[in-house]
């Protein structure tokens, strides 16, 4: 991904609050749309670089679980 792009999604959220953060992904979710996920994936950065172990682990059961769900 060009770093321009990802500074950018940023710059776009950064001073946003937790109700606009929550609304931003869920359009994102629900719209489908494929030049969404660039965005999804650099807030899903933030997060796991944020995240201490516990809460890692945590997001990766809860992934696995998701993507057990799907097949």
């Amino acid at each position: 991904m060009n770093l321009n792009l990802r500074n950018a999604i940023i710059h776009n959220v950064s001073g946003n609050n937790q109700q606009q953060l929550e609304d931003t992904i869920v359009d994102a979710i629900h719209r489908g749309e494929e030049k969404m996920l660039p965005g999804l994936g650099v807030l899903f950065e933030v997060i796991w670089q944020h995240a201490d172990e516990q809460e890692k682990q945590m997001m990766l059961q809860t992934l696995e679980d998701g993507l057990n769900k799907t097949q």
